[in-house]
């Protein structure tokens, strides 16, 4: 939702992506690229990198119509540093809400640490350090003035994919209530108005229970499920063992597929 609310982002989805026929791909493509980056050998990150950065440089376009601070028919492009600036910072900061919506806060030391290896990630990105936020706390002040500023806007492009996605149209994984309650709850005042997300006493309601119920399940799931499958598959293979039937199950929720492996360079569709 947060990437969909810079106008780049909505623009490339709705012109280079299949996220309105098929979002349940586009998740796989985009989550084996990011995980790979994460949880692969050197040579797999490194080439999950150099397939994304190829995949952006024919990812341009123009603008469908004037929003914030972009006229209509100006021109974009997925590896302009700022887009991408954006894109990696609505991942860290989401990670780390969701985080602890189920287990305790991070103390300022965890998360200052959390951020700076985060910035690994973005050098895979293609982002150069010299780019982002120096510590947690600017990196929160880059974030509150991203929520203010006129390089957001809301369309009805964007909010129309963002209401596609929050009731799950296109796949056939249903969205609960209490999902879209928590996500509006989460989003920036400015931004959730801008979106038009319901937002009254019943969803209020809705996403204080779940806030209640969902670190007491989370803590009890097994740890085969509640990590995700590309990090076990990493840690079988540090400890040089076979990656089970339950990884690779798990890898196929996440991923589309069973094992981490390079980027597929037929793939068409990821941002």
């Amino acid at each position: 939702m947060l990437q969909l609310a810079h106008p780049w982002v909505a623009a490339a989805l709705d012109q280079h992506s299949n996220l309105r026929a098929d979002p349940l791909v586009r998740f796989h493509n985009t989550f084996r690229v990011v995980f790979t980056m994460i949880f692969g050998t050197l040579e797999q990150a490194l080439a999950s990198s150099r397939y994304l950065y190829q995949l952006h440089t024919r990812v341009l376009g123009e603008i469908p119509e004037s929003v914030a601070a972009y006229e209509r028919g100006s021109h974009y492009e997925a590896n302009e540093i700022g887009a991408l600036c954006w894109v990696y910072a609505t991942l860290v900061e989401s990670a780390l809400l969701a985080y602890e919506s189920v287990l305790p806060p991070l103390s300022p030391g965890e998360r200052e640490a959390y951020y700076g290896e985060s910035k690994r990630l973005a050098a895979l990105f293609g982002i150069p350090a010299s780019a982002l936020p120096t510590d947690w706390s600017a990196f929160e002040a880059y974030n509150r003035t991203m929520w203010a500023s006129n390089t957001l806007g809301v369309n009805t492009l964007s909010r129309e994919m963002a209401h596609r996605i929050l009731h799950g149209r296109g796949s056939w994984v249903p969205v609960p209530h209490w999902y879209r309650a928590l996500t509006a709850a989460w989003m920036p005042d400015g931004l959730r108005e801008a979106f038009a997300l319901t937002y009254g006493k019943r969803e209020e309601r809705a996403a204080t229970c779940a806030l209640r119920w969902l670190p007491r399940v989370y803590r009890r799931i097994p740890d085969t499920l509640r990590y995700v499958g590309p990090y076990q598959e990493a840690r079988a293979c540090l400890q040089a063992c076979s990656v089970g039937l339950l990884t690779r199950a798990n890898n196929r929720f996440w991923m589309g597929q069973p094992r981490m492996l390079s980027p597929n360079p037929n793939a068409k569709d990821l941002v």
